[in-house]
């Protein structure tokens, strides 16, 4: 069962989303709510979720800075819901560290369908994967324990560095344009630019240091990791 915790201070939206869940998900998801910033930190204090669903307006904070703050202490997959939909925002919320971004109006099937993929996704439960530690380099990856080491010093990746270089070490060798990645990690129907690719990329080889240089750009395809 998964535990999934909805900060919104819209009641109509919370009641919305409560009523959707508790029926399609009535066996595998139970949804917490919190309609503002202090409710939200005390019941990130009381137990783990396996995914927060953050609107970015609230009346005593924002989105963004519950984001940045969960994010100095875990990689817990972070959705946000909100009616600011511009461009900027968007590349705003990826920068700190969340998994996808939901613009109001939104469909109660999709949004549901992102949330189990994210926490899938975040869980490894990846179909066929053989092993549960990859090894490229000086670049070590324990799947099961969602960590990367690197010379066996443990480096802290945000959730979608994470994603794109355990995608690209389970592919070692193959090149993937920056379409692929985006289809791959962030869904078919996102909306936003190919760009956000390139920056998570840029900031996950600057976590790795050194190691990072493994990960290569392809000119005019996309990224490898891995000889060809």
């Amino acid at each position: 069962m998964y535990q999934v915790l909805l900060v919104e201070d819209d009641e109509k939206i919370r009641e919305v989303i409560q009523d959707y869940v508790s029926d399609k998900g009535k066996t595998s998801v139970t949804l917490f709510t919190a309609k503002s910033g202090k409710e939200c930190r005390e019941l990130l204090a009381q137990r783990q979720y396996d995914l927060l669903l953050i609107d970015v307006m609230l009346p005593d904070t924002d989105g963004f800075k519950i984001c940045r703050t969960v994010r100095e202490k875990s990689s817990v997959p972070i959705i946000f819901l909100t009616a600011r939909g511009s461009l900027e925002d968007i590349l705003w919320g990826y920068g700190l560290g969340c998994d996808d971004y939901v613009v109001k109006p939104f469909s109660l099937a999709e949004l549901f369908a992102k949330m189990l993929a994210v926490i899938k996704r975040y869980r490894g439960n990846t179909p066929g994967a053989p092993e549960d530690v990859l090894a490229i380099g000086d670049i070590r990856l324990d799947k099961r324990a969602c960590k990367v080491y690197v010379q066996d010093v443990e480096v802290e990746l945000q959730n979608k560095q994470y994603a794109i270089l355990r995608f690209l070490m389970e592919n070692p060798g193959r090149v993937f344009s920056r379409d692929q990645l985006l289809d791959r990690l962030w869904g078919y129907d996102y909306e936003g630019v190919d760009r956000v690719v390139d920056n998570q990329v840029k900031l996950l080889r600057k976590a790795l240091g050194p190691a990072g240089k493994q990960i290569k750009t392809v000119i005019g395809q996309g990224y490898r990791i891995g000889d060809e």
